[in-house]
């Protein structure tokens, strides 16, 4: 049997502009203080970039959006209310979801069907119980609350009032009662739900954008996988990561059933970008009175993530791009060599290796003497931990919901800009995150000081300093540039760019001729680039450097030394750029271009610069630098072309926009198929419903 064709190799996909995934990275840490900022440069939490990242800054500053997106450390403190009360009514305490909502969320109350469902499950909890004072308090809650409030709820709040009495005479054990399911454990977390669903929509405590990205993009990424019948080369992540189920949604009162009628087009991107039907997308909007962007975040942050499994998957990447402090004590990503040394009387080392990359687990004593010429080698050309020490420290998910739910009973009495739970004075340490980075160890095992080295290179790349990255690379592995000659190639156009910025054409001369000369003579696919390099000595000095992108560069070489150097590269990285392509290629079928991969910084994510101004080369080529990351762009325009964003309408004059809609509205279709339906029927909408419907 034949095995369903997959997506291309990962390593083959289109480049993804890792500094904008840095950025977005970097704010979800710091939204959901996962980091401690370093106390030496307090400054730097001001721009939601790595330290050796400095671009990432303008990547994300020159991108806006729309102003229903909450600043994340503003909703810190909303989003820890949500949670709380959503646990309490999982636990069954009505009354201290209540009293939260009182003090901090009274307008939510406003919503009489809300309310109503909060006081029927109280009533249930009450009862549930069993004790006498309980049942008192029970029937109190149906005198005083339930009722008055089954009166103007909703239309068939009365009858489900006097419906839900029958809990006084079922017990909760009989499976067989007409209560069984409002006994059930279960309407406490639909309810939960509901109340998160409703709460975040009013407080506007929208999730941080990488964690809504992620799900807008694996949801695309299943349905595409699906429709094409194709196999996902991440299946086993995103099915973890991303749940089926959702919390419910939320219903729109009584007084805005009579909203003014929406956009067609507006109702149709909603439905289908969130999967929703058309009704669905509709009652969305009236909940927000029109605004498509918040209605899209109340949608999508109705789906569940495993935050577990992405704080991991976030904390991996940061390691590996130099965004926090860590090295393969507590990278996943890193499985080179694994040693557990004790010393004997002879103070001899005894190694237990575990050789993650050897199938036969040979840990012979070539292995551990190699291993002790890398580690010379790496001390070798160590020259700094200047980086190292700018870096943030990872101070996980921490459940601060007692010490934040005090803050918020004290909003009264202190400035709602308390350091406590603000992330924009992120400089704030606990005491216990002081106790565990005392413990922390000083000396680094040899696979660290690869990390740590791999960074070093990025960064000095990021600098321009393309010769002493050549000269340190070749020191601790001479061959890494005979299997890597792209790299070096774009390393020494670097070096030949800055001497005849800096007017030293002599020199620059020399590098050509004793470095890319040579390249191109053993690479056909170089000579091209070569000569565009060498036009530049005609051009005026200032304008030589306007094409270099040291950042791309830098990734490319990161990749690629990770990868000589057995770290692997982060799940997160396989992730996005599976799911920007299939992002991509699904707006293909679709025909138009992505109405929220802006707001998504999607666009952010698919632009990609090329290293040097230039340089043209083959995609084959360009695949070997960087495994498929952040490698050279075939075009010197800066964007890679039909990759670096969602395709406009196509120009073919097949079907017309509004009978694409009609077909979408009355056949409840996505746009890929209404557009085929069309072109059977030479575009014409009235003949393809006539054809349904027979």
């Amino acid at each position: 049997m034949d095995s369903p064709p997959s997506l291309p190799p990962l390593n083959s996909l289109p480049p993804v502009n890792w500094d904008a995934l840095d950025a977005l990275v970097l704010d979800f840490a710091r939204s959901d203080r996962l980091v401690v900022p370093p106390h030496a440069d307090a400054a730097d939490a001001t721009c939601p970039s790595p330290p050796s990242s400095p671009s990432s800054c303008t990547t994300t500053a020159t991108s806006s959006v729309p102003s229903s997106s909450s600043s994340s450390s503003s909703s810190y403190r909303s989003r820890l209310l949500i949670l709380r009360a959503r646990r309490a009514l999982e636990a069954g305490d009505v009354d201290a979801a209540l009293a939260l909502l009182r003090a901090h969320a009274p307008a939510a109350l406003a919503d009489h069907r809300l309310l109503f469902h909060l006081h029927k499950q109280r009533f249930v909890e009450l009862v549930r119980r069993g004790t006498e004072a309980d049942r008192k308090a029970a029937l109190d809650c149906l005198r005083t609350a339930l009722a008055p409030c089954a009166l103007d709820a909703y239309p068939e709040a009365y009858e489900e009032f006097k419906h839900i009495m029958l809990v006084l005479i079922y017990e909760k054990d009989d499976q067989f009662s007409p209560v069984v399911n409002e006994w059930s454990i279960k309407r406490r977390f639909e309810l939960a739900g509901l109340l998160s669903s409703i709460l975040r929509a009013h407080l506007r405590a929208y999730d941080p954008i990488l964690s809504m990205t992620l799900r807008y993009l694996i949801s695309i990424h299943k349905v595409y996988c699906m429709r094409e019948g194709i196999s996902s080369p991440i299946s086993d992540l995103t099915e973890r990561l991303l749940f089926e189920d959702r919390d419910p949604p939320v219903v729109p009162q009584e007084c805005s059933l009579e909203a003014p009628p929406f956009d067609e087009v507006d109702v149709q991107a909603l439905a289908h970008a969130v999967e929703l039907t058309r009704q669905g997308a509709v009652d969305s909007l009236k909940f927000t009175k029109g605004d498509l962007y918040q209605a899209f975040q109340n949608e999508l942050c109705r789906r569940k993530l495993d935050l577990t499994l992405l704080d991991k998957l976030v904390h991996e990447y940061c390691i590996y791009r130099g965004i926090v402090e860590g090295g393969s004590r507590i990278l996943p990503g890193i499985s080179e060599l694994k040693c557990s040394q004790n010393n004997n009387s002879n103070n001899e080392t005894v190694s237990e290796c575990e050789m993650a990359n050897n199938q036969n687990g040979d840990c012979s004593t070539s292995d551990i003497s190699r291993d002790d010429s890398w580690s010379r080698r790496l001390r070798r050309v160590r020259s700094s931990t200047s980086e190292q020490q700018r870096r943030k420290r990872w101070r996980g998910r921490v459940d601060d919901l007692d010490y934040a739910c005090e803050a918020l009973l004290d909003a009264n009495k202190h400035d709602s800009s308390s350091p406590a739970l603000d992330m924009d004075e992120d400089n704030v340490v606990d005491q216990q995150d002081l106790v565990a980075n005392s413990n922390t160890p000083n000396t680094r095992n040899m696979d660290d000081q690869k990390y740590e080295v791999v960074l070093e290179m990025q960064d000095l790349t990021r600098k321009g300093m393309a010769s002493k990255v050549v000269e340190k690379i070749s020191t601790i592995d001479p061959e890494f540039f005979p299997q890597n000659p792209i790299l070096l190639f774009q390393l020494k156009q670097v070096e030949f760019l800055k001497l005849v910025a800096f007017g030293d054409h002599v020199a620059a001369l020399k590098v050509a001729s004793t470095h890319l000369g040579p390249l191109a003579a053993n690479n056909q696919a170089l000579l091209k680039p070569l000569k565009e390099t060498l036009v530049t000595l005609i051009k005026p000095n200032e304008d030589v450097l306007n094409g270099v992108s040291l950042p791309v560069l830098a990734s490319s070489l990161q990749v690629a030394m990770s990868r000589s150097l057995g770290i692997k590269e982060p799940q997160l990285m396989k992730i996005v750029r599976a799911a920007i392509h299939t992002h991509t290629e699904w707006f293909k079928l679709q025909m138009c271009k992505d109405r929220f991969e802006h707001f998504l910084k999607i666009d952010s994510l698919k632009e990609v610069d090329p290293p040097v101004g230039s340089c043209s080369m083959s995609k084959g080529h360009t695949d070997e630098c960087g495994n498929g990351s952040s490698q050279i762009t075939t075009c010197s325009s800066g964007k890679v072309p039909d990759e670096g964003s969602s395709p406009q309408v196509s120009s073919e004059p097949a079907c017309d926009e509004n009978a694409i809609l009609k077909v979408m509205e009355f056949l409840a279709l996505p746009r890929a198929d209404a557009i085929q339906l069309l072109m059977q029927y030479n575009g014409n909408a009235e003949t393809v419903i006539q054809q349904i419907f027979q």
